[in-house]
């Protein structure tokens, strides 16, 4: 079933270095490292399908989409098997995991085909305008060239080979590199040759799509700083993506990088709504909180509320809830090491309550509640930094003016949350001035865990959520970061790209 080999240009190609997989169940497997050697092969043959690919029709493009869609759904429950076994994640989130991936592709599939992401315009001539006449202008947004994408950790289906990042660049008309993550390099290996069977059928340039397996850093780092790498998609931590950030930066010729890098995603729970159902809330923060072991870029690691009874209760509730739910399995070993000492981290910050504190060992992960003051979190910048995994950390601010100064302080997040009644409206509205510059989705009576993939959802915001405010990554605006604008001036209308031709 696994070659345990790369996937270059249409042809599986080893090395001779390699690495096992860390599955949570099942068998390891040996897969050939990435290596420099690897991305030069597939960059190269990726520029050379820019010049049939980037230049392809939509409809041909929304077919290939589609037929990626089938051929994932084909090989569903191989995919999903492999998933579970090295991830640990339960068959039913990796079931729902695949539906969104197909279902993200046949969407692009479909936006691209209405045509109205090309932005396209037309001003006409005016030869008797005065005192200067104006040329015949036309616009429209063209695919900037082959794309980088890295595989997630946490989502090894809808965030990696197949995932957004890749649908979207493809549907743009971009080529797609991805470097595939180290922690499930089997779910990689079939998802590609799903996309590659696509390929096949269509008889498209095998330039068009390449896997390379991870191992180390070196395929990364030469990924993104190769020439004809134009543009780079990443999800991934704080640490890694600023440095793959950086790389982009400093090529001769920079590149946009766009990276989504983590969040605390802060909920804020209004008076009203606390005294009325605070109990209710407290216990659905502990299901979101805790959902997938934690391990979502949109895991709402943080409640902000004004001190007192009500406070009291919220927090009560929210321990008793968290105390009954039980280990869970963190997706890598290295995960599971950072988790807890991110927990050890709060646990040791002065200032800070102990509410719930668990004992998880391997690959083990259990909540953790912790409770700090308004100032103690305006003094001590490591409470905001992102656990990732099951753990919460309450704010207990001393009035509505320290919430908002809480807020004004707050980095750049992916999403915001604001937990209200009817009487919360005002103090809310004092509020959204300020969360709305924070983050790239504000939400209300909700949880943000669960990213609709839909026209008008946005999954980046300030850094360090992301690299770059502007973009989302979930969406179909998504489409945007691998496109640029082109304006065509007194052009032949038989030279113009087919999808100008006709614009009057």
């Amino acid at each position: 079933m696994l070659t345990g080999k790369h996937l270059i240009a249409g042809h599986w190609v080893g090395g001779d270095r390699t690495f096992h997989s860390s599955p949570s169940k099942g068998s390891a497997h040996e897969f050939s490292v990435g290596t420099p050697a690897e991305v030069e092969q597939a960059a190269q043959a990726a520029e050379a399908a820019f010049a049939s690919f980037g230049y392809s029709s939509r409809e041909e493009r929304a077919v290939f989409l589609d037929l990626i869609a089938d051929e994932i759904y084909a090989r569903g429950d191989a995919i999903i098997e492999i998933g579970c076994q090295e991830t640990g994640l339960p068959e039913a989130r990796l079931i729902g995991e695949l539906g969104r991936t197909v279902g993200q592709l046949r969407l692009f599939a479909q936006y691209i085909a209405e045509g109205d992401y090309l932005d396209r315009r037309h001003d006409r001539a005016l030869p008797e305008r005065s005192p200067l006449p104006r040329p015949d202008m036309r616009l429209m947004q063209r695919p900037v060239g082959p794309v980088a994408v890295f595989g997630a950790s946490n989502f090894p289906l809808a965030f990696s080979v197949a995932g957004g990042d890749t649908a979207s660049a493809l549907a743009a008309g971009c080529p797609v590199i991805v470097k595939g993550h180290s922690a499930h390099p089997g779910t990689g290996e079939l998802v590609a040759k799903a996309i590659d069977a696509a390929r096949q059928v269509l008889n498209l340039h095998p330039g068009v799509f390449s896997f390379i397996q991870g191992g180390n850093r070196e395929a990364g780092q030469a990924l993104v700083q190769d020439p004809r790498v134009k543009a780079v998609g990443f999800t991934g931590s704080l640490g890694g993506g600023r440095a793959l950030f950086n790389l982009c930066a400093q090529r001769p010729e920079p590149i946009p990088f766009f990276g989504e890098l983590g969040s605390v995603n802060p909920m804020f729970l209004m008076p009203t709504a606390v005294a009325q159902r605070g109990g209710a809330i407290a216990e659905g923060w502990a299901g979101s909180l805790t959902m997938g072991a934690g391990q979502f870029c949109t895991n709402p690691g943080l409640a902000i509320l004004i001190d007192g009874d009500d406070a009291e209760r919220f927090i009560e509730t929210a321990g008793k809830t968290l105390e009954g739910i039980g280990a869970q399995t963190m997706l890598t070993d290295g995960i599971a090491e950072a988790y807890r000492g991110g927990a050890g981290r709060i646990q040791a910050s002065s200032g800070v309550r102990e509410v719930l504190v668990t004992s998880c060992d391997n690959r083990n992960a259990t909540p953790y509640l912790f409770v700090t003051s308004g100032r103690e979190w305006l003094e001590n910048a490591t409470l905001g930094e992102e656990v990732f995994g099951p753990l919460g950390l309450v704010v207990k601010v001393a009035d509505f003016d320290e919430m908002l100064t809480v807020a004004s302080s707050l980095e750049g997040q992916l999403t915001c949350t604001l937990h209200l009644d009817t009487d919360d409206i005002a103090q809310s509205r004092q509020l959204m001035p300020i969360i709305e510059r924070k983050a790239g989705r504000v939400l209300a009576n909700g949880f943000p865990t669960g990213v609709e993939v839909c026209d008008s959802m946005v999954h980046g915001g300030p850094y360090p959520a992301s690299t770059n405010f502007g973009a989302t990554s979930v969406g179909t605006m998504a489409i945007r970061r691998f496109l640029r604008p082109v304006c065509y001036q007194n052009l032949p209308v038989e030279l113009l790209p087919a999808d100008l031709q006709s614009l009057e």
